[in-house]
């Protein structure tokens, strides 16, 4: 019995061990790689709920060769970026698995390490339009054999983004959707929209900006483009140069995890349509009535709720801001202030709410708010979490002046008002703030004349 289980042992880790062996990997490349150069090659990796973890290496012209390609799935292209070192990136295993559990699909990441390892970035940019080409040559046999254009989507990181928008273009528009993960914006910015990603690439193209000042493409690209934190400096990326290789490259890899947060629904992540930055953090755009009754769209995988109303809108700009860590979604309140002070007083508000042991902070201190008597103030505060039931209420009040006299703030009124859930707004009357100096109460549902 004894030796029965030790050959059956034996037998197991010989078939995981074939397993593991026969699996196929994303080409492991060095920075001497990218010195040299390297020819291009598109090798094509497909994973599905049967394989999770083990990647099998497709023919480009053999698709029967793979009985686990079912192509009455819908089929998602993850294409990867320019890859400096040649390493594979580091996100890539926890995509596929995400998109492997919230849909039964095939999930084909495409390899083009050889083409995009090199220390000329003018080289890799060169090799896009070929790995395009590469592309649509097997997107072609996947439609002779079946397949609907209309079920497949591109997600397109980078150099990666356009590669997605070039196999779109030569499809004549009809693939279902590419989403855009910061499109790299060197050589691309300036030129025509058939030189990079364009909304028209697809039925439905969905675009985040998180490195407009530096990698990224600075326009809108999609039907819908979020502008995380305004599209530059992302929380939590270093601000000078003295840390190294994350200074450069911080701010454009953002976009992948931020995308991630959205895929495994860790939170969700409203967003604003509107023209700038400034009146988004001004609180001038909290108005989703365009959208109906859906409300605001919500940045990531699960946009498509809001396709049909988007493309009807052809071309809409959206804001949000996040967390320096994952979870990275913030929660929103509409905070107006009324005070009774004589004199106009400017200044900035921090806001805490507290409830169940846990405390939410947001700071809005983008600008100097004006307050003026008897006239009704509109803040837009960000939270880094959401209260499920506030109990205490925290506020500060400050000039930023350090040599200035000390101002006291009178509140006639505060409200916050949610604006991700549907539920009565929280005030409190007659508060004297401060300068610097923290004031905390029990809010109170607002009164019905207040609404």
């Amino acid at each position: 019995m004894i030796l029965w289980h030790y050959v059956a042992l034996l037998l197991l880790i010989t078939v995981q061990i074939f397993k593991a062996q026969s699996c196929d990997e994303f080409t492991d490349l060095d920075l001497s790689h990218a010195i040299i150069g390297t020819t291009l090659k598109t090798r094509l990796l497909l994973y599905t709920r049967d394989n999770v973890t083990c990647g099998t290496l497709m023919s480009h012209t053999n698709l029967s060769a793979h009985p686990q390609f079912n192509l009455s799935r819908p089929t998602t292209f993850v294409i990867h970026g320019y890859r400096p070192t040649g390493s594979p990136p580091a996100w890539l295993q926890n995509i596929v698995m995400m998109l492997l559990a919230r849909d039964d699909m095939n999930v084909i990441v495409v390899d083009w390490n050889h083409g995009a390892a090199n220390v000329n970035y003018f080289k890799a940019v060169a090799n896009t339009h070929k790995t395009a080409d590469n592309l649509t040559a097997f997107i072609q046999k996947m439609q002779e054999q079946g397949a609907s254009l209309g079920s497949i989507h591109m997600i397109g990181v980078s150099l990666g983004a356009h590669i997605s928008g070039f196999v779109g273009a030569n499809l004549n528009g009809l693939i279902g959707r590419i989403t855009a993960l910061d499109p790299a914006g060197p050589q691309f910015t300036g030129t025509p929209p058939e030189d990079h990603l364009d909304f028209k690439d697809a039925q439905f193209v969905d675009v985040l900006h998180t490195d407009i000042d530096a990698l990224g493409f600075r326009e809108p690209l999609g039907h819908i483009d979020f502008y995380a934190n305004g599209g530059t400096d992302q929380p939590g990326c270093p601000k000078t140069i003295f840390s190294g290789g994350s200074y450069f490259k911080c701010d454009h890899q953002r976009s992948v995890f931020l995308y991630l947060n959205s895929l495994n629904r860790t939170c969700t992540s409203k967003v604003f349509p509107c023209s700038s930055y400034k009146d988004f953090l001004d609180g001038k755009c909290l108005d989703c009535d365009r959208f109906g009754a859906a409300g605001c769209p919500v940045f990531g995988y699960d946009v498509t709720r809001w396709r049909d109303v988007l493309l009807r809108l052809n071309q809409t700009k959206t804001y949000f801001t996040t967390n320096k860590v994952s979870p990275f979604c913030m929660t929103n309140y509409r905070v107006e202030v009324v005070i009774w002070n004589q004199d106009v007083h400017r200044g900035y508000i921090t806001v805490k709410l507290h409830g169940n042991g846990e405390e939410a902070v947001a700071t809005i201190d983008h600008k100097a708010a004006q307050f003026k008597r008897y006239t009704e103030t509109k803040l837009f505060a960000q939270f880094d979490k959401d209260i499920q039931s506030v109990r205490k209420v925290s506020l500060k009040f400050s000039t930023g002046k350090v040599l200035m006299p000390k101002y006291k703030l009178r509140l006639l009124r505060i409200r916050l008002t949610h604006l991700e859930r549907a539920e009565r707004p929280l005030c409190r009357y007659d508060i004297l703030l401060e300068e610097n100096k923290e004031v905390t109460f029990r809010p109170i549902p607002c009164e019905e004349s207040n609404f």
